[in-house]
């Protein structure tokens, strides 16, 4: 007779699992694949880690590790998973989520808020089910994140939403192992609350009703969502635009557009499988493609090919537009230009006599988020604003496992700051706005402390960059953070990029195009050709030829004095070029007469960016910039419609020379060259003049990888024509993906080049 089988051997793990792993389900989608196998253990948080025991047969234990793996929620990112044997237990009986423990220095990833999910819109639109309208609908699967934790381990009585106890039929959920809802820290219905209220002119039943009345009726509401307050208008209605332009102090900066669903995005923008997909993710950007000239008004983005869209995102949107139907309404930040955004009730004063009505909720917002923004690339889609659904997730950074914590604080505009420790991770923060504002100072300084507290690291350096006029920089003056390091900017630049590709260890040629750096010798830079052979050192091998900003500040308001001092140093006559001189005025053009030929009040610079405005200027598209880019981003949009012709730079010794392409410009505006043929000229004389540049500086130093980053590179058309140049050459083009080209990614640059900085010192000190 043969023996009975004998049972399969019971064993017991240990689980400790680090990442975004908190505020995103993973607890309850762990015990959902535990009892599923039939394993027994339990799991638990604690503020750097999910930690869990599994016990079972081996191969139901690794099934359930395989399922951790290949099935966890959506939003979550394991980054570390060990496994330990120890030894089974007696009394195990099924799979048990256990409360939150202490213990443990490190913390978690805190995750980022996420956009409302497939299934809660679906019972939100029920109205069978107990949610049906419920403007707070979410889950383990999406809802606020980020905006609304306020310590570590996540559970609901460290978040904006302890104060809204569960009622029993939420309570219920929330302990059902076999609900979406187990143990979701957000779960709420139309019982518990939150709720929403209305201030405003128009009457009806109920707040939402109000503010679509208000809305139909070309009105300004003031929104409150999960970031801050929106300021939302019809995009249809021309009048309700301009009211909006006047009352925001904000003429032509283009606004972005929310629609319903994909359907009511393909009316207004042009649909490319890249961009449909940015739209649906679960971070739901604000997407940047070109209009179909349809359903939003010119207003909205005047002179500009691109629009802004993006989809409703959370429970409040989609109610909205469930009343409205297919309208487009802009939803821009609620401030006035400069200033933060208002994310708390205590604060709306910041936009008296803007909006119109304002809807609001009790669920309070622990730190503000602004709408991140990107546009498609080859590659898909390209940060151009890293914030709410990114934020504060941290880029990896190759480090050693010792040094202090940094803490890099940006640049002045499209702020956003670094926190990072030696464990190679530099958390980013959502976008700050423009540090000329105390109230932005503020913001920054609270926002700093909360990173500081939710990572459990607080910085023992700042790292701020070399302009001394920064007020980035004054702040880590006064910051009291032991150890101040200056970066140079374009530095700062070409380091966030090669740490994105992990290539701090490869020699690279970076090509650094924006509108203002402090450079190493007190000029303003921004048209380098740095070569990087290591994070902590660059050499300048090229640059655009220097000009002048006659008056500083004033003329990158007012480009035209840019154009002004192009043609004196080109020797073209200024009458020969009308558009400049009608910008200035007879008093003006008195004055720079006189300033322009002694250098009088004229501040020396290289930058492309600023060359992008002297040209519009010249060619007539842009004579008063209101928003920062706005002549390059106009000349853009007209080059994209031109055919370009044979203009060149002089290059000689890695100096690109633009007075050639400014005297052949002249003569194509007396000629009656058609503008757009003349800015697709200028364009494609400037990728030419950066492929001879660079190509020369990279042969001549053994270089075959070349890097292309700086706020100028938002321009597409130049990206585009500069990257695939070089491709034919067959280097190795490194351009952004994970933060963006402009200054809203200094920080991580910065935070990396202090870092090995850091690491030199101590190198020395051992040797």
């Amino acid at each position: 007779m043969k023996g009975t089988p004998s049972a399969p051997e019971v064993v017991r793990v240990r689980l400790d699992i680090t990442g975004v792993v908190q505020g995103v389900g993973f607890r309850p989608a762990l015990a959902r694949i535990a009892t599923r196998h039939g394993v027994g253990g339990f799991v638990f948080n604690d503020a750097g880690s999910v930690h869990c025991e599994l016990q079972g047969t081996q191969a139901d234990v690794d099934a359930v590790v395989a399922g951790i793996r290949r099935d966890g929620p959506p939003m979550a990112r394991i980054d570390g998973l060990r496994i330990a044997d120890i030894s089974p237990r007696e009394d195990t009986s099924g799979f048990q989520i256990v409360g939150s423990r202490g213990g443990d220095d490190g913390r978690t990833l805190v995750p980022p808020d996420i956009a409302m999910c497939a299934d809660c819109l679906r019972e939100m639109r029920d109205p069978a089910d107990r949610r049906f309208g419920h403007p707070f609908i979410t889950c383990t699967n999406c809802g606020p994140r980020f905006t609304v934790i306020m310590d570590l381990p996540y559970d609901r009585p460290v978040t904006t939403m302890s104060g809204f106890p569960m009622c029993p039929s939420c309570a219920a959920e929330y302990a059902d192992p076999g609900d979406r809802r187990y143990h979701a820290q957000t779960i709420a219905c139309l019982e518990c609350g939150p709720r929403l209220w209305w201030r405003g002119p128009a009457e009806a039943p109920d707040p939402l009703e109000a503010a679509v009345r208000a809305l139909r009726d070309g009105m300004i509401v003031a929104l409150k969502g999960i970031g801050g307050y929106h300021l939302a208008c019809r995009a249809d209605d021309a009048g309700a635009v301009t009211a909006l332009r006047k009352r925001k102090h904000r003429p032509a900066k283009p606004f972005a557009v929310m629609v319903a669903d994909l359907d009511a995005a393909g009316d207004v923008v042009e649909m490319a499988v890249d961009v449909g997909a940015a739209l649906t993710s679960a971070a739901a950007p604000v997407v940047l493609a070109p209009r179909t000239g349809r359903g939003v008004v010119d207003a909205v983005a005047p002179g500009l090919r691109d629009l802004g869209v993006m989809l409703a995102y959370s429970p409040v949107h989609h109610l909205l537009f469930d009343r409205l139907g297919a309208v487009p309404l802009v939803m821009t930040s609620a401030n006035v230009s400069g200033s933060p955004i208002v994310y708390r009730d205590a604060d709306l004063s910041w936009i008296e006599g803007i909006a119109d009505g304002v809807l609001g909720h009790d669920r309070p917002i622990h730190v503000p988020c602004e709408d991140s923004v990107v546009s498609i690339g080859d590659s898909g889609a390209v940060p151009v604003r890293r914030s709410r659904g990114y934020a504060p997730l941290p880029v990896d950074v190759p480090r050693g496992g010792a040094g202090p914590v940094i803490l890099a604080t940006g640049g002045d505009l499209k702020t956003t700051f670094a926190l990072m420790g030696a464990d190679g991770r530099a958390h980013m923060s959502s976008h700050m706005g423009d540090m000329a504002d105390v109230r932005t100072q503020a913001t920054f300084t609270a926002a700093v402390d909360h990173l500081a507290f939710m990572t459990g690291r607080r910085p023992a350096v700042v790292a701020c960059d070399a302009h001394p006029g920064y007020a980035t920089t004054a702040w880590a003056a006064r910051s009291g953070i032991g150890r101040t390091m200056t970066i140079q900017h374009h530095h700062a630049h070409a380091v966030a990029l090669l740490t994105e590709h992990d290539r701090l260890d490869t020699a690279t040629l970076v090509v650094t195009y924006d509108g203002t750096g402090y450079g190493t010798d007190g000029t303003i830079w921004g048209g380098e050709l740095l070569a990087v052979p290591s994070p902590d050192r660059f050499s300048r091998v090229g640059h655009l030829a220097a000009f002048a900003l006659p008056g500083g500040d004033g003329a990158v308001r007012q480009p035209a004095r840019i154009a002004l001092d192009l043609l004196h140093r080109a020797g073209v006559p200024w009458d020969f070029a009308p558009a400049p001189l009608a910008a200035v005025g007879v008093h003006g053009l008195r004055i720079l007469a006189q300033q322009i030929p002694r250098g009088v009040g004229c501040v020396p610079t290289t930058s492309m960016g600023r060359l992008f405005d002297a040209v519009a200027a010249l060619l007539g598209v842009c004579q008063d910039v209101t928003y920062e880019g706005q002549a390059a981003v106009e000349l853009e949009a007209i080059a994209r419609s031109g055919r370009p012709g044979e203009l060149r730079f002089a290059v000689h010794d890695g100096v690109m020379d633009p007075l050639p392409v400014i005297r052949e410009l002249v003569d194509g505006v007396r000629e009656s060259v058609s503008i757009a043929d003349l800015a697709a000229s200028f364009h494609h004389a400037v990728i030419e003049a950066t492929v001879v540049a660079a190509d020369a500086a990279a042969r001549a130093a053994g270089i075959g990888t070349i890097g292309l980053t700086g706020g100028v590179f938002a321009n597409r058309l130049l990206l585009d024509g500069i990257r695939n140049r070089l491709s034919d050459k067959s280097y190795d083009v490194l351009t952004h993906r994970l933060v963006p080209c402009n200054d809203g990614g200094l920080a991580l640059g910065q935070a990396v080049i202090a870092a090995a900085r850091l690491a030199d010192e101590g190198s020395d000190e051992c040797a």
